[in-house]
Parts: C-alpha cells; sequence; structure tokens
C-alpha cells in the first residue's frame, strides 16, 4: 500500500538522558557521533499547540514554500498552509520521485510562525561558536528526505515517528540524490553488506536526536509527522 513503511525494531544510534551533562555531551558526541536524548526538554505545550485543528486555525490562509524531497531541493512552491494539509499531505506515492515530491519543511517565516516558535523549548547543550535556528515540518507516511549534509544540529518529532538512517563524513552512502527514501529503503537498503549499513533509529514523540557536522542523514516519516530541527549553525 502506498505509504505503508515498515518500522525496524533495532536502534543502532546511542542513547542518553536526562543525566547527561554538557560537558560530556561535548566529550562523547558533540564533535565525533549522533545520540538521541530522552527526557531532555518538555514540549507539552508546543505539542497543544500543533495538533491539525489548531495549526490550522493559527495558520491555515497564510503561505507556507514547500521544496522537493530530493537531497538537493532545486525548486521552490509557495501555497497556503491549508491547501498544502487538505490536499498534500498524504502519504508517499512510491511511484513518485523525490524531485517531484513537495515537503514542508525547513523554508519557515520566523516573523509568522514565531509566535508558535516562543513555545517550543529546545535542547539546552549548545556547540560553542554556533548559533541556533528553527525548522519546523508537518509530512505525510512515507515522505522525507534523502541523504544530504549540513551543519550539526537537533531533530525532535512533536507527533508521529520518524525514522533516521546516518553515515559519517568519510562515508558516502549509495543513494540517487532524486530519489525518495521510501524507493532508496525498498531497492537499496535491503542489498546493503553489513560493514555499508548506516546507524539508525526511529524516533517517537519527546525524543531529540543530535547530528554532528557533516554527518550524511536521510529521513522516512512512518506516520503522518510534526517535527522540528534546531540547525547550530
Amino acid at each position: 500500500l502506498a505509504g505503508t513503511v515498515p518500522e525496524e525494531e533495532r536502534c543502532t544510534v546511542e542513547r542518553a538522558d536526562a543525566s547527561l551533562t554538557y560537558s560530556l555531551f561535548l566529550q562523547r558526541f558533540a564533535f565525533s557521533r549522533p545520540v538521541i536524548l530522552r527526557g531532555v526538554t518538555d514540549n507539552s505545550v508546543f505539542r497543544a499547540l500543533c495538533t491539525r485543528e489548531k495549526l490550522l486555525a493559527a495558520f491555515g490562509a497564510r503561505p507556507v514554500r514547500l521544496s522537493t524531497a530530493n537531497t538537493y531541493s532545486y525548486r521552490k512552491v509557495d501555497m497556503p498552509f491549508q491547501e498544502y494539509v487538505e490536499h498534500l499531505l498524504k502519504p508517499q506515492d512510491p511511484a513518485r520521485m523525490g524531485s517531484d515530491t513537495l515537503y514542508f519543511f525547513g523554508d519557515n517565516n520566523f516573523t509568522e510562525w514565531g509566535p508558535l516558535f516562543q513555545h517550543y523549548v529546545p535542547p539546552t547543550f549548545r556547540i560553542p561558536g554556533t548559533s541556533p535556528a528553527y525548522s519546523f515540518g508537518i509530512a505525510g507516511s512515507g515522505s522525507g528526505v534523502p541523504f544530504h549534509w549540513h551543519g550539526p544540529g537537533f531533530s525532535e518529532v512533536i507527533f508521529g515517528r520518524k525514522r533516521w538512517f546516518l553515515y559519517p563524513p568519510d562515508k558516502t552512502p549509495h543513494f540517487h540524490p532524486n530519489e525518495t527514501t521510501l524507493a532508496w529503503l525498498h531497492h537499496t537498503y535491503p542489498m546493503l553488506p553489513p560493514a555499508k549499513q548506516p546507524l539508525e533509529c526511529t524516533l517517537r514523540p519527546g525524543e531529540v536526536l543530535y547530528f554532528p557536522d557533516r554527518w550524511w542523514h536521510a529521513t522516512l516519516n512512518l506516520d503522518t509527522s510534526v517535527f522540528i530541527s534546531t540547525f547550530l549553525g
């Protein structure tokens, strides 16, 4: 079925809880490997504001900028948020290329979305010399962004489940930049020998993934998902 996505039970990304200190975060993870943090933020207030009804009431008539769900996101399309939710927020079509799939994530207008973002509680950990910027998104099951890399950051799931695949900077994954993550999962992933498999895990509401600078990563929404990232630029 379109949009039916398998969930992998195993998780090969290390986990940490609220007992993780800032000094230990810098020492063990900040510059070397990803980690999933649990219990480091309380975003129950933000979550309550991110239901379908609340978001449509507050932002339905406002325009959002959509990107194509491919590695380089060449194309941008503007449309009212309500139109995106009602017509495009649906399961990924397995036959559609990432370069032809529109995805709401990243190009947020901070003047208009600011009243929502002010209720978000980000992780307190920071990388010296960087400043945070939010990137908010909502997407259907089976959607996601194929492998790409950028600076370090955190990503938190507000609703739904989000599967992550990660490689260190010195291990370039085998993928096609215009193919969807869903297609990669079905066609390429099963053929990978153990030595070439990514680190991976499924993120659930309340969990935050940290990824270091220049780490390759691809994402796959297992459900209709609401998520927010804190990029450290």
